[in-house]
Parts: structure tokens; sequence; C-alpha cells
């Protein structure tokens, strides 16, 4: 049996979260949220989400806990990362990632979630 496809949205809007994951979920795709990224840690630690898209706009600290060795993790794991800002930030403060800047088209942004989990193997359950 194979399991359904998820993404972990780490947003500080709680707008963005809800507009994503309600469309997210429509499409099939099971998704968690957290307003920080503390929060989006544990829920990747847990849960192993196929992508996560990540708000760059957090302080740079925040933004630290999804580099280096954290993100290496083997409780994590590398799954792929959208990154939403205004600014293209220092690539040593943030992970690397496909960047959409804002303000951004969510449809563009849905479509280019579902492409990627197009591409990545389903789990088996």
């Amino acid at each position: 049996m194979k399991s359904q496809r998820s993404v972990l949205i780490v947003d500080q809007s709680e707008e963005n979260r809800e507009v994503l994951r309600t469309v997210l979920e429509r499409h099939g795709v099971r998704t968690m949220t957290a307003a920080r990224t503390t929060e989006g840690v544990d829920l990747a630690r847990r849960h192993q989400p196929d992508v996560i898209v990540l708000d760059t706009e957090f302080e740079a600290t925040e933004l630290g806990v999804f580099c280096g060795k954290d993100r290496g993790d083997s409780e994590i794991g590398k799954p792929p990362m959208i990154l939403l800002g205004k600014v293209r930030r220092n690539r040593s403060v943030i992970p690397e990632g496909e960047f959409f800047a804002k303000p951004y088209h969510y449809g563009p942004l849905i479509r280019r979630i579902e492409e990627i989990l197009d591409k990545i193997p389903r789990k088996v359950a």
C-alpha cells in the first residue's frame, strides 16, 4: 500500500499556511503546518515530509534550525525545500532550495509543489 504524499509548511502568516494547506489537501496531499521554525523541525522529525515550504522572513537564528547539523540530521533527512521570501538571503543562513519571491501567486507555487511531489517515489506504508 502506498502512503499519501506530504508537505510541511513553515510560515509566520496564518493566511499563507491556511491557503496552501486547503488547496494541497484538496489535491490529496497530507499537510502539516507550523508558525515557528522550532515547531517545523519537530514536525519534520516526527513525520518526515516529502517537501518543506519555508518562509525565509524569520530571524536568521530561527532559520538556522533548518541548516547545517539539524538539516542533515537523519531524523529530518533532506527533503526538497521551497523557500518563500522578499529577497534571497545569504546562503549560509538558509538551506538550499527553490526560491519564490514575495508577493507570489499561489497557483504557480502549488503547481511547483505538485511537480516536485510527482518526482518523489511514494513511501510504502
